[in-house]
């Protein structure tokens, strides 16, 4: 039985979008960079680049981030609508011999670009949807941007399995992880989802089960579908041992759009978020499917910098390091808004639990101790405190004495005695 899938990206007008729709017709570019319409999607290529840094990057300290790594020598699986290669900022990035395309070839729509015609190597994008998401996890740095990939020297494999008209199916998004581990992949992203229920024993759970047990860390989108506030179980994301990421806005709480459940892991940005698309240049959108490819790429720089950990302990130090709003797990962000400097950071000797679930929530501050208090006192205080009172008495004496010889002066005086 197979699943027809949704990728889990647009918004429009405050409602959500029947995910991955046809592109509608964009606006018209504003002077300061490309245009959005009404889903959230933009032309492409796009002539302009995007100035500025993005508020997600401006949040991390990039030096810091980097200082052991970049994700060099990580490959990650990007499993999409294809990823663009001609975009400058992931040409070096993506392995495009290593890339598989699942759809049948489109007569009416060939492809972006006349290079890309035939093209069955996952390099195909029409979309613009996977080139996004790849652009988060390994876009490198290119000049009249301030855009880039949290690991922007890790590898892409490009891999279509979905498209504008929902092609993507169950069974293939199953061949499309079974081929992602063949090619290497240690982390393997998928921004698309259902909420149809499959079991452990569907294809595509045996898959994912497949996929871990070789030790790939799999991140998953946990969908747009949140604007009614129910919580229910989104899939391959609701899959023991997934790391589900939801949306969080610039103040650290849950997107609007976000599904909540109980199996959602951490939540990252995922709204305004910029990132490439085909042909060169970037554009902004919103979902889930852009806050999974954030939590990817802060995995592949772990996996980088210490490549001894297991996929299970990658998960752990993302979820541990989470920033909390509450204690413990939360079904809107599971466990936080993820940190990447804070993951990233030196943990000295020893390495993470070997189980993904980390401790409920802060340390307690230590109670504060009692005053001691003191039924004695030191000889030194016993004689201060005499000498205090001596003193005391003395200055009483004085003045008793002195107001006495007043009194028998003046009574002498009125009784005429000398």
């Amino acid at each position: 039985m197979t699943t027809t899938y949704r990728t889990a990206a647009l918004l429009a007008a405050g409602t959500l979008t029947a995910l991955l729709a046809a592109p509608a017709a964009a606006a018209a570019p504003r002077p300061d960079g490309p245009a959005l319409d009404g889903s959230g999607e933009c032309t492409f290529p796009m002539k302009k680049q995007i100035e500025g840094i993005p508020w997600p990057l401006q949040r991390v300290l990039l030096d810091e981030l980097w200082q052991d790594t970049k994700g060099k020598g990580v490959r990650v699986a990007v499993i999409d609508t294809g990823v663009d290669d001609v975009n400058p900022q992931l040409r070096k990035a993506v392995d495009a011999k290593a890339g598989k395309d699942y759809l049948k070839p489109d007569k009416e729509n060939p492809g972006f670009g006349d290079e890309k015609r035939g093209k069955t190597d996952g390099t195909v994008d029409d979309v613009g949807h996977g080139t996004k998401v790849a652009g988060i996890i390994a876009a490198q740095p290119r000049k009249g941007t301030g855009f880039v990939g949290l690991a922007p020297e890790a590898t892409i494999i490009p891999i279509r399995q979905n498209d504008e008209k929902n092609s993507g199916k169950s069974d293939t998004m199953a061949l499309a992880i079974d081929h992602a581990v063949k090619m290497g992949a240690q982390v393997i992203n998928i921004s698309q989802d259902t909420t149809q229920p499959l079991g452990p024993d569907s294809p595509m759970a045996r898959a994912v089960a497949r996929a871990i047990a070789k030790d790939v860390v799999v991140v998953a989108s946990a969908g747009n579908d949140g604007m009614d506030g129910a919580q229910k179980n989104t899939y391959p994301a609701a899959f023991p041992g997934v790391l589900a990421v939801a949306s969080s806005d610039r103040n650290n709480e849950r997107a609007a759009f976000s599904q909540s459940g109980d199996f959602v892991g951490v939540a990252a940005p995922g709204v305004d978020i910029v990132s490439t698309v085909p042909g060169g240049g970037q554009c902004v959108d919103n979902g889930t499917s852009f806050s999974a490819p954030y939590v990817a790429g802060v995995a592949v720089l772990l996996r980088a910098k210490y490549p001894e950990w297991s996929a299970a302990q990658i998960v752990a130090r993302i979820e541990q390091t989470a920033v909390r709003s509450v204690k413990g797990r939360d079904p809107h962000v599971g466990w936080g808004v993820v940190d990447p400097v804070r993951a990233l950071a030196d943990i000295g000797p020893g390495t993470p639990p070997s189980s993904p679930t980390p401790d409920p929530g802060p340390a307690k501050p230590p109670v504060p101790e009692a005053a001691r208090l003191a039924l004695t006192e030191t000889p030194q205080e016993r004689s201060e405190r005499l000498a205090t009172y001596a003193l005391g008495i003395g200055a009483v004496l004085v003045a008793v004495v002195a107001g006495t010889a007043v009194v028998i002066r003046d009574s002498r005086r009125r009784r005429g005695v000398r």
